[in-house]
């Protein structure tokens, strides 16, 4: 089994530098576009080469992460991004978007490819997605417990990736849509404005109830690694070099050492952090402590010394190659072979010996001459020496062979080794024709259901509603299917119980939000509806859901109507067009934080309050906390102009029975709400 690898950010080549001269095996980078931190530096295709061919001739493997969701008139641009990708030598694609990861699939078989964050798996059911879909390795959820990982990795098929050092944010990736809803700016397409850092109380004393401190739990690698976990992932593509050179020093004396030094400790709280650290979901201590901000006393904590000293530990090349060198001299020549582990080999022809009239060449004299490899990534292990007797030669022409020899290996080690990729027809958008009439479905968070809504094509409820509510519902003549919880930490198994237990009842239909829900009711012969947690935003990832057996799906609420109106594929679609849009899916939950007992959750006293003084519902429901938009969505008086889909999806959450019939109404009606509601992304759409 490989060792851990320690994978570290780069939003510039400075960082690569400051990554691989640390210690790192992997490095993890953005292009100038598709790029789930477009804020950062990012590399051209000129950079992109440049990088992966320093990693490649020190030993470190590059991942370039083009982890955005994207739209159909992007494909074709992505494409060729990842035909770049596969040209210049990229060892691994990092990829959230399904449609796009099918696409690559077939257009370049033998790249691989790693589940992103974004794709919020955190249950062994969606890394076993992911493998059937033929990717190589999964970056778990931030959230997960030292114990969940466990189970998650015990005879995994595919490798997993385990975020240990930065940034914490306050929702699953994937799953946040708070940027988006409030400014436009989509973190599932990088362009997220961070509002999670801004001023919000929850009922507590914290004025920042979504303020993380940042993850680390680099003391435990060594854990990870008997885990089998793969690779170690360090948080930052927008962050300076000397960050990238602590967090990477520190991952490398934690796991070669199994301690850090007190000096490195203190340098890597110092170059960046949100009033300290936290290990709390790691290690299950979820609460008030793992909340934090960026102070004054944060921001001055790395001075001039503290830069200087980090920047000692990197300005120079780190010599961790080891190679073999073979000299011959005779009377006919000299020549200097230099091997490295791969058995790449380059050999230098020198000068022509002379007789000694003093003192002939010897090994001494040689090994001290060519073991001078500073300023190369290589270290001499071994020197065989071939020398004519009474044979000399100055040692400026040892020195010169050297040199040639380790040029001449970094040049076969940098070569580029492309991947094949195969051009493909992307699937032209606007081919899809409404298979039906609109209808509305309806989705409840509790089983306070009037026979009003008996005229929907479909209700969804919880998954763990109890069985004679469930009876109860089908003897009143409704269609029912039950929801799988966005949020399934630690859950997983008693959500297979659930479903088992409304299979039996005769309820064979569910919601599902992730690639882990999907597979789930996929075991279990379950029809599939899918949900907007999927983020479907483009035609082919619409053929994806068509592939995995989902009847009909909801679209992703940050497309805009026109978008929808043109997406191609068969499977019926929807939309959510009335409620309170999710924000948020939380592990931590902002309620419980603040002191409230849990049971507040879902009632109208159960909410987080903006600096402006605006208040966002919170809903408890699985293994998280979602936070709802401040006002629903409404849509009951634009139905004309919903174009492209089946069904459209009514969401209730903490609407009491007369809000409920009040939205039924206008649905029904096609009336025009009253203030205090938004169209959503429908008519501005996100950067």
């Amino acid at each position: 089994m490989k060792g851990l690898e320690i994978l570290a950010p780069a939003g510039s080549m400075e960082c690569v530098y400051a990554a691989v001269r640390s210690g790192a095996d992997a490095v993890y980078l953005g292009s100038k576009s598709f790029s789930a931190r477009s804020s950062a530096h990012n590399f051209d295709n000129e950079q992109l080469g440049e990088a992966v061919k320093y990693c490649h001739i020190n030993g470190a493997a590059v991942h370039l992460a083009c982890n955005t969701l994207v739209h159909d008139d992007e494909l074709k641009d992505v494409l060729k991004l990842v035909e770049y990708a596969c040209e210049t030598g990229v060892d691994a694609l990092i990829m959230q978007d399904v449609g796009l990861i099918s696409l690559v699939r077939k257009c370049a078989p033998d790249m691989p490819i790693h589940g992103s964050t974004q794709l919020s798996v955190h249950t062994r059911a969606g890394v076993e997605n992911l493998y059937k879909l033929g990717l190589t390795r999964v970056v778990l959820s931030r959230e997960l417990s030292k114990k969940e990982i466990e189970e998650i990795a015990k005879d995994c098929p595919v490798e997993l990736e385990v975020f240990v050092h930065g940034a914490l944010c306050m929702s699953v990736s994937g799953q946040c849509y708070f940027s988006a809803m409030l400014g436009s700016r989509s973190g599932n397409r990088g362009a997220c404005a961070q509002p999670c850092r801004l001023p919000f109380s929850s009922g507590g004393n914290s004025d920042y109830a979504l303020s993380l401190r940042d993850l680390s739990i680099i003391e435990h690698l060594r854990e990870l690694e008997s885990m089998g976990i793969a690779s170690a992932k360090i948080e930052g593509r927008m962050k300076r070099p000397e960050y990238v050179a602590a967090a990477v020093s520190a991952c490398r004396q934690s796991l070669d050492e199994g301690k850090i030094s007190p000096e490195l400790s203190e340098n890597l709280k110092a170059v960046f952090s949100r009033s300290g650290f936290t290990d709390g979901y790691y290690t299950g201590k979820r609460g008030a402590d793992m909340f934090g901000i960026r102070s004054k006393e944060n921001v001055t904590a790395a001075d001039g010394k503290v830069f200087a000293s980090v920047h000692e530990m990197y300005k120079n090349e780190r010599r961790h190659i080891p190679v073999d060198f073979t000299l011959d001299i005779c009377e006919g020549g000299s020549s200097l072979t230099v091997t490295d582990s791969d058995k790449n080999s380059f050999t230098a022809k020198g000068a022509v010996p002379e007789r000694a009239i003093k003192l002939p060449l010897d090994y001494d004299r040689c090994e001290k001459s060519i073991s001078k490899t500073g300023g190369t990534p290589y270290f001499m292990q071994k020197l065989e020496c071939n020398i004519g007797k009474g044979l000399t030669m100055p040692v400026s022409s040892l020195n010169s062979m050297r040199t040639a020899c380790l040029d001449g290996l970094s040049e076969i080690r940098g070569m580029t080794k492309s991947v094949k990729f195969s051009s493909i027809t992307v699937s032209e958008a606007g081919t899809r024709k409404n298979i039906r009439p609109k209808n509305y479905r309806a989705r409840f968070a509790d089983c306070d259901i009037s026979d009003s809504f008996l005229d929907s094509e479909l209700i969804y409820v919880p998954v763990d509603t109890d069985s004679e509510r469930l009876n109860s519902l089908m003897d009143r003549g409704f269609a029912v299917a039950v929801e799988i919880p966005r949020g399934m930490f630690g859950i997983e198994n008693n959500i297979y119980s659930h479903l088992k237990r409304v299979r039996a009842l005769g309820i064979n239909e569910v919601l599902a939000n992730n690639v882990g829900a999907v597979e789930m009711a996929k075991k279990l012969g379950m029809d599939i509806h899918g949900g907007f947690g999927l983020n479907l935003t483009n035609t082919e990832s619409v053929k994806w859901a068509e592939a995995q057996g989902i009847i009909d799906a909801e679209v992703s609420f940050e497309l805009t109507l026109e978008q929808i109106s043109k997406l191609g594929g068969i499977m019926p679609l929807g939309i959510i067009s009335m409620g309170r849009l999710p924000l948020m899916l939380t592990r931590n939950c902002p309620a419980k934080c603040s002191g409230r007992n849990c049971k507040s959750c879902n009632s109208d006293t159960a909410h987080i309050r903006d600096r402006r003084g605006i208040d966002f519902p919170l809903y408890c429901y699985g293994a998280c906390a979602e936070i709802l938009n401040s006002v629903p969505l409404i849509l009951s008086d634009r139905k004309n102009e919903i174009r492209g889909v089946e069904f459209e999806v009514l969401r209730f959450n903490v609407e009491n029975s007369v809000e409920k019939e009040e939205n039924l109404r206008l649905y029904r009606h096609n009336l025009t709400p009253k203030d205090g509601f938004t169209r959503g992304l429908y008519y501005r759409g996100v950067e």
